[in-house]
């Protein structure tokens, strides 16, 4: 009787104990054939034809290059995971989320890392604090504002533009985040500081050190809205990008955006601004011209369900801006060039086969102009423009602008 006694109790104790706490295994598999076809036109320079009429002759006025296979990722991005949460009574819980990258395609990367996200929580009343690794608060409204999700070669093309001015523009290392909580009504918002874990010595020693004493470092912060069909947010952010210690310069990138959606039942629109500048500071001894760039960006989408699928749309744009020294300008008349901007369409299709698995279509088309060099390219399919070519039999060389890219994506998903 008392050995049964015993036993029950502990039978108690063990349900109790798997009623507070759970660990869940959860991930995706998404494979794709995929593809990416780039054109680039032949640049000429008419001092070049002036001293040699010749100069292009066996050059070809164009230049395409391609790529096709199987790819991974294309409508979600492949992943394998841990997560678990433990009621600590009083309203507080701890949680944690380990998120692997997988690359189903080749198995080369498995659970080996945990970069996708790697964090521990402590939530309650107060909302939550969240550290490791996670996204950064302006990458939040890339990817929630875009019909694709920022996956795939529908990926909008402020994502693909973005990196351009800011290192690691998606996830932010060595975090401390701060989560809202979400009883306010419709209101949300979080704010995140990550170190930059560098050597910094307390003499004139850091110079030989480590110069780069303060590359890294980001804060940022996103406050928003959601309430029925509407959302909508707000997000600034900083990243130090590089710095040197004895000259006192720091590389900023300078991340402001915001973004909405509403669902009207029919039909679900998205649209996002982006603006990110990228600039030299200099705590002293600043050169007279110090120029910054600029890129502005913008997204229109919207998705349509159409029984068990869903077609999804896009249209974007950026535009690149580097401030010109006026003195060269008036010495130099072509130093005036065009600012680079691109434009590209996206349209796909989501078929719903269960909750779980999908098969989709997406096809993208960019436009560059003026030297910008983007390309539909989708996760490891990618085909980079040509940026020079030398003739082997007459030895003519030039150089080629990207002009276009065409990619595509055809696969299935699977989740659990």
């Amino acid at each position: 009787m008392k050995k049964s006694l015993v036993a029950l109790a502990a039978l108690a104790a063990a349900g109790v104990a798997s009623a507070q706490s759970s660990v869940t295994l959860f991930g995706i598999v998404d494979a794709s054939i995929s593809s990416v076809s780039n054109k680039s036109e032949l640049v000429t320079d008419p001092f070049t034809l002036l001293t040699n009429p010749y100069a292009y002759l066996y050059l070809p006025g164009s230049l395409k290059t391609s790529r096709t296979g199987l790819n991974n990722s294309a409508y979600n991005s492949s992943r394998l995971g841990f997560r678990g949460v433990e009621d600590l009574g009083g309203g507080l819980s701890a949680s944690f989320w380990l998120e692997a990258p997988i690359t189903n395609d080749d198995g080369a990367t498995g659970v080996t890392t945990f970069a996708r996200r790697s964090t521990v929580s402590l939530s309650g009343g107060f909302g939550e604090i969240r550290l490791g690794v996670d996204y950064k608060p302006t990458f939040w409204n890339y990817t929630v504002f875009d019909p694709f999700g920022t996956v795939g070669a529908g990926t909008a093309l402020i994502q693909r533009a973005t990196p351009a001015l800011e290192n690691s523009n998606v996830r932010a290392s060595n975090s401390i985040g701060y989560f809202l909580p979400k009883n306010l009504g419709g209101f949300y918002g979080q704010v995140m500081y990550s170190f930059h874990e560098q050597l910094k010595a307390d003499n004139n020693l850091q110079d030989a050190l480590n110069p780069n004493s303060r590359g890294g470092r980001y804060w940022g912060g996103r406050f928003g809205y959601a309430n029925g069909p509407l959302d909508v947010a707000v997000a600034y952010g900083e990243q130090n990008n590089e710095s040197d210690w004895l000259t006192g310069y720091d590389n900023t990138a300078k991340n402001f955006n915001v973004g909405a959606s509403y669902d009207f039942g029919v039909v679900k629109l998205f649209g996002q601004y982006a603006r990110v500048k990228n600039k030299d500071e200099y705590s002293a001894n600043e050169p007279w011209f110090n120029p910054s760039t600029k890129m502005d960006g913008y997204l229109l989408g919207v998705t349509v369900p159409v029984g068990a699928g869903q077609i999804r749309a896009s249209y974007g744009r950026v535009k690149f801006k580097t401030d010109r020294d006026p003195l060269v300008a008036l010495l130099d008349p072509y130093y005036q060039y065009a600012d680079p901007k691109a434009d590209q369409l996206a349209v796909g299709y989501v078929h719903n086969l269960s909750k779980r698995t999908a098969l989709y279509a997406t096809v993208a088309y960019i436009k560059n102009k003026n030297g910008a060099n983007f390309s539909a390219g989708s996760g490891n399919i990618t085909a980079p423009f040509a940026s020079t070519y030398t003739d082997t039999v007459f030895g003519s060389s030039g150089a080629y602008r990207p002009k276009t890219s065409i990619g595509y994506d055809l696969g299935i998903r699977h989740a659990f």
